[in-house]
């Protein structure tokens, strides 16, 4: 029997739909437009045409890595973020919309030449802002030598290699130099919490990028503890931070000499950017 892109699009609905309780028809549409090479705008206009055997094969080994909570972002390699495509892998933090609040607070307050990007992954911050700001530099550093190659990746895809200096690091440990822009998204959920996480993050993205262990605030302690000495006259510094962890992230930054720390909420309205400016 001839499969069409209607007949796979109800099949895949009913494999996933009862496993994948929020957002089962965005990931089936998504799944069956990478499939056959299309924009999911199109799946509606081709309905009726015909799917390869190939394809077929395809989606139903898609649709069965979906079923076991792998993220969408890692079955089709790539994850749109801030208006551009970044390659996804298991050995990297799938970019949020979360985390684009960073990114556009970051560029309310102008053009940075020198940034610094703690735990990159993907890099998908540390090379949004050097895209938007064509005369800024950058390094992105991370512990992990699997996640330093997408970054890697990704910059090459983005033309900013000449921009971007990539370093294995434990935070500021291989760090030299001045920046005027700190930023980072660390590792910021409790161990305790881990628990209670969607599998979808939990069971497939890296455990050393979701939680430092014990309270979720050790990242922040390192980099508050280290970050003046890094920071130019009048450098800035952004943190992503969990949504109940506001109070804790500024106390600690306090603590190390900073102050007028300001909180900077979602879209939700959680509290999710924490700034200070030296």
């Amino acid at each position: 029997m001839t499969q069409t892109v209607k007949t796979l699009l109800q099949w895949g609905l009913t494999q996933l739909s009862p496993v994948i309780k929020d957002g089962a028809t965005t990931d089936v549409r998504v799944l069956l437009a990478y499939t056959i090479g299309i924009d999911r705008g199109l799946l509606g206009a081709r309905s009726q045409e015909a799917v390869t055997s190939e394809q077929v094969r395809r989606f139903k080994t898609a649709i069965v890595q979906r079923m076991k909570h792998q993220p969408v972002a890692q079955i089709i390699g790539v994850r749109e973020f801030w208006g551009r495509e970044f390659a996804v892998t298991p050995d990297v933090l799938d970019p949020r919309p979360d985390t684009e609040t960073l990114i556009e607070e970051v560029l309310k307050g102008g053009a940075a030449t020198n940034v610094l990007d703690l735990g990159t992954g993907s890099g998908c911050i540390l090379l949004t802002l050097l895209a938007e700001w064509p005369d800024a530099r950058g390094m992105g550093v991370d512990q992990s030598k699997k996640a330093l190659m997408v970054a890697n990746d990704n910059c090459r895809s983005l033309g900013l290699t000449d921009r971007v200096t990539l370093k294995q690091s434990n935070w500021f440990s291989d760090v030299a130099g001045k920046f005027d822009l700190i930023v980072s998204n660390p590792p910021y959920i409790a161990a305790d919490a881990m628990l209670s996480i969607a599998p979808d993050v939990r069971d497939w993205e890296p455990r050393m990028a979701l939680t430092p262990e014990g309270d979720g605030l050790d990242a922040y302690r390192e980099i508050a503890r280290r970050a003046g000495q890094y920071l130019s006259p009048n450098g800035r510094i952004f943190v992503e931070i969990g949504w109940d962890q506001a109070q804790s992230v500024l106390d600690i930054f306090t603590e190390t000499g900073f102050s007028d720390g300001l909180c900077v909420q979602d879209l939700t309205g959680k509290d999710r950017v924490i700034a200070f400016i030296r």
